[in-house]
C-alpha cells in the first residue's frame, strides 16, 4: 500500500466526522461556485434574448438575481466553515500522528533513540510531520471534492443543457487536468525532494553557527561557515525557484484545461441552439460552468508540486510509527521480588557489538546490596555508560543476566522498573521552565510537587544556596537549562533522580565538571537522602574511590 494511503488512513481515523464534514463543505464550495457562473452566465443571456424579443418587461429578474445573491454569500460562507473544519480537523489528526511518532521512538532500541537527539535528526521529524498538514488539505480534500463536482457538474449539464455538452467537458477535463496535475507531481517530486533536504541542512547549519559562534571566530572559521550557510541557502533557493516554475507552468496548463472545455461548451452547445434544440440561455450555462470547473483544479496544483515532500516524509513518519497505531499493550502483572535476594545480581553479563572482533565488556558478575556503591572505573571506550544502560535495561545484553531484587529485569513491567531504577546520563536534559518545573518531571503523573521535598532533594545535591537568592524553585530555566551553570545544571538532574527515591540509582560522570569540594559535598548529600538505595557510580575521578564501598575496572 502507498506511504500516503496508509497516512490518509491513519490521518482519517484521528476524526472521521470532522473530515467528512470539511469534505461536504469543500464540495458545497466548488458546486456553488460553478452554480454560480453557470445562473449568472443564463441570467445575463437570457435577460438579453428577452430584451431583444421585446418582452422584456414580463422577464422575472426577481428570482434569478436572488439565486445570484444566495449562491454568491453561500459559497462564502461554506469557503469560511470549510477552512475552520478541514484546518482543525487536519491539526488534530497531526496531533494525534505526533504522540504516535512519540510512542514509536519509545519503542526503538536505546541506541537508535539516542542518534535521534541531534539537531538534524530532531529538525528532520518536525518537518516530516510538518509536511503532512498539506495531505488532507492539499490533495485528499480537494481531490475528493474536484472529483465529486466534476460528476455533479456533468449530471447537471446533461439534464439543464445536453448531454454532448456534459461528455464534452467531463473529458476535456479528465484528460487535460489528469495529465496537467501528473506532469507536475512527475516534475516537482525532485525539486521538492531538493528543497526540503537543503531546508534542513540550512536548519542545521543554522544552529551550528549561532550555537558556535564564538568558538568558530575563535578558530577563524566564522566566514567559511557563513559561507557554508549561504551556499546552502542558494540551493534550497534555486529548488525553490524551480518549484515555483514548475507550478506557474501547471497554473498555465490548468487554464488552458478551462479554456479548452469552455470552447467545446461553446461550440457544441452554440450548434445546438442555432439548430433549436436548447436556447442560447442554456447554452451559455455550458460554457460559463465549464469555465467555473476550473477552480476545482487549484488547490490540487499546489498539492502535486508538493506531492515529492510528502512521500519522503511519509515514508519516514511510517517506519517509526509502525505498530505504535494499535491498541497499548495490557500492563504486565507485577514483578514478584524477593525479601532475600540482593538488590542487584549481575551473572556473566556481556555485550557483543555486531561486527565487532571481541566483547565491548564482559563476562561480569557481582552483586550489590541496599546501601551499597559501587565504583565502575576504566578507560574511554571501555563501555562504562553502556553497562549502564544494559543494567537500566535499555539495551539487551549478548549473554549473562540481570536480576532486581531477585527477578530478572525482562519480568518487570516498564513502569514499576523505573520506579525500582533510575539512571542519570553523563549529558542529562534539562527543560526550558522553572526548577520546580524540572523537578516535577520526577514525579507521577498528577502529583504535586512539595516545597519541603524538592527544597531537601536541593540541599542535598550542594545547589540550594546558590539558587535561593536567584528565587529558587520559581527560578525561570532557558531552553536546556540555559541560566545554570553546567556543573549546577548536573547537580539538578541528581536532584530530580533523587527525588524519586529509587532503589538503585545510576550515576554517569556525576561529578564531571565540579570542584573537588563541591563533588564530595554532593555525593554525601546523596548517600545521606538515600541510605537504604544503591549506587552504581561511573567516574574518572581518583577521589571518588574513596566514596565506594566496591569497585569494579572495565578493560579495553
Amino acid at each position: 500500500m502507498s506511504p500516503l494511503l496508509r497516512l490518509t488512513r491513519r490521518l482519517l481515523a484521528a476524526d472521521p466526522r470532522a473530515f467528512r464534514r470539511g469534505l461536504a463543505l469543500s464540495i458545497t464550495v466548488l458546486v456553488m461556485g460553478a452554480a454560480l457562473l453557470g445562473l449568472s452566465g443564463w441570467f445575463v443571456t437570457a435577460a438579453a434574448a428577452a430584451g431583444l424579443a421585446g418582452v422584456g418587461i414580463g422577464f422575472d429578474f426577481f428570482r434569478p438575481s436572488a439565486g445570484v445573491r444566495f449562491l454568491a454569500l453561500g459559497r462564502s460562507a461554506a469557503r469560511y466553515g470549510e477552512r475552520l473544519v478541514t484546518h482543525d480537523a487536519t491539526l488534530r489528526a497531526l496531533a494525534a500522528l505526533r504522540v504516535q511518532l512519540l510512542a514509536g521512538i519509545a519503542r526503538l532500541p536505546h541506541e537508535v533513540q539516542s542518534r535521534l537527539r541531534g539537531a538534524r535528526a530532531l529538525n528532520r521529524l518536525t518537518s516530516d510531520v510538518d509536511a503532512l498538514d498539506g495531505l488532507m488539505l492539499r490533495l485528499v480534500l480537494p481531490a475528493l471534492a474536484a472529483l465529486a463536482t466534476q460528476i455533479g457538474a456533468a449530471v447537471a449539464l446533461w439534464t439543464l443543457v445536453a448531454p454532448a455538452v456534459a461528455l464534452a467537458v467531463l473529458g476535456v477535463y479528465a484528460a487535460g487536468g489528469g495529465l496537467a496535475l501528473w506532469l507536475t507531481a512527475r516534475a516537482a517530486r525532485h525539486p521538492a525532494e531538493t528543497a526540503e533536504t537543503a531546508l534542513q541542512d540550512l536548519r542545521a547549519a543554522t544552529f551550528d553557527l549561532v550555537r558556535n559562534r564564538a568558538d568558530l571566530a575563535i578558530a577563524g572559521a566564522l566566514e567559511d561557515w557563513q559561507g557554508r550557510v549561504g551556499t546552502i541557502a542558494a540551493r534550497e533557493d534555486g529548488a525553490r525557484a524551480r518549484l515555483d516554475a514548475i507550478e506557474r507552468a501547471s497554473g498555465a496548463a490548468v487554464g488552458l484545461t478551462a479554456a479548452l472545455a469552455a470552447t467545446a461548451a461553446l461550440g457544441i452547445g452554440g450548434d445546438l441552439a442555432a439548430q433549436g434544440t436548447i436556447s442560447p440561455a442554456r447554452a451559455a450555462i455550458g460554457f460559463f460552468v465549464a469555465l467555473a470547473l476550473a477552480e476545482t483544479l487549484g488547490q490540487l496544483r499546489r498539492g502535486m508540486a508538493e506531492i515529492g515532500r510528502m512521500l519522503g516524509a511519509g515514508s519516514r513518519v511510517l517506519e517509526l510509527t509502525e505498530g505504535a497505531t494499535g491498541a497499548p499493550p495490557a500492563p504486565a502483572a507485577p514483578a514478584p521480588v524477593s525479601a532475600t535476594a540482593p538488590l542487584l545480581q549481575v551473572a556473566g553479563l556481556g555485550l557483543h557489538r555486531p561486527g565487532a572482533a571481541g566483547p565491548l565488556f564482559g563476562p561480569l558478575s557481582f552483586r550489590l546490596a541496599p546501601g551499597e556503591t559501587l565504583l565502575v572505573t576504566g578507560a574511554s571506550g571501555a563501555g562504562k555508560s553502556t553497562l549502564l544502560a544494559v543494567l537500566a535495561g535499555l539495551i539487551a545484553p549478548s549473554h549473562g543476566a540481570v536480576a532486581l531484587k531477585g527477578q530478572p529485569l525482562p519480568d518487570w513491567p516498564e513502569a514499576e522498573l523505573r520506579a525500582a531504577l533510575t539512571l542519570v546520563p553523563q549529558r542529562p536534559q534539562l527543560i526550558g521552565g522553572t526548577v520546580a518545573e524540572n523537578l516535577a518531571l520526577a514525579l507521577p503523573e498528577g502529583a504535586a510537587l512539595e516545597h519541603g521535598a524538592a527544597r531537601a532533594v536541593l540541599e542535598a545535591v550542594d545547589l540550594w544556596d546558590a539558587l535561593a537568592p536567584r528565587g529558587g524553585l520559581d527560578l525561570r530555566l532557558g531552553e536546556g537549562g540555559a541560566g545554570l551553570s553546567g556543573g549546577q545544571a548536573k547537580r539538578l538532574a541528581l536532584a530530580r533522580a533523587a527525588l524519586r527515591r529509587p532503589a538503585l540509582l545510576m550515576l554517569d560522570e556525576p561529578t564531571e565538571g565540579l570542584d573537588p569540594a563541591t563533588a564530595a559535598r554532593t555525593l554525601a548529600g546523596l548517600r545521606r537522602l538515600l541510605p537504604e538505595s544503591g549506587i552504581i557510580l561511573v567516574s574518572h575521578r581518583a577521589e571518588d574511590l574513596g566514596r565506594a564501598d566496591r569497585r569494579i575496572a572495565l578493560e579495553t
